[in-house]
């Protein structure tokens, strides 16, 4: 192969490695079963290198990502209460489920999550508030360069149901009136009715 054009070798243990050279230098592995599943695997990358939007960092875990992006970007730049609810919802409900490598997460795991996550009976505005946060934090992990884009941007979280009010009819309220007349919170629903 020419220069640039990255090399491939059956390893020791029977599968095919496939490295190509980075701008700085530095080598990326490419690792597959096959000759042809890793000639296919360094198309890819070297199509995304050529295009600048090859991943070079380290294989990460979300869980380590979103803790780190937590401490780093969201603890000093929204409000505590906002900081306490962020933390929660990555501890409780993204890393148990999502916690693992970021940059093989996929549209399906995420929707996946959010399935699971409206059989346990939450509502889809939790969800909803669980997909703004993913969403934020994958945006930043797109900015530094460790994925090559925001997965959540294929995924939608479920839509609200639309719950319809019921008025009371101007008979029914009559007959509240007269039911609160002389008890001691009867000027507080009459300004509620109101």
């Amino acid at each position: 192969r020419g220069n640039g054009e990255g090399t491939i070798t059956q390893r020791k243990n029977g599968t095919w490695e496939a490295r190509i050279t980075l701008e700085d230098g530095k080598r990326k592995s490419i690792y597959g079963k096959t000759r042809k599943e890793v000639q296919d695997k360094l198309k890819v990358a070297l199509r995304e290198q050529q295009q600048g939007t090859l991943v070079t960092a380290s294989q990460q875990k979300l869980e380590d990502f979103l803790n780190d992006w937590l401490e780093n970007t969201q603890k000093h730049s929204v409000k505590p209460r906002t900081f306490e609810r962020y933390e929660e919802i990555v501890r409780l409900h993204i890393n148990p489920v999502l916690g693992r490598h970021l940059h093989k997460l996929t549209p399906q795991q995420v929707q996946a999550f959010y399935k699971k996550k409206l059989d346990e009976k939450l509502s889809a505005k939790s969800i909803e508030v669980f997909h703004s946060v993913l969403h934020k934090a994958l945006d930043t992990a797109v900015r530094w360069g460790l994925v090559a884009r925001n997965v959540c941007d294929a995924v939608s979280p479920p839509r609200r149901e639309q719950t319809e009010v019921t008025m009371l009819t101007i008979e029914q309220v009559r007959v509240l009136q007269e039911a609160l007349r002389g008890h001691r919170l009867e000027a507080l629903f009459l300004l509620a009715i109101a």
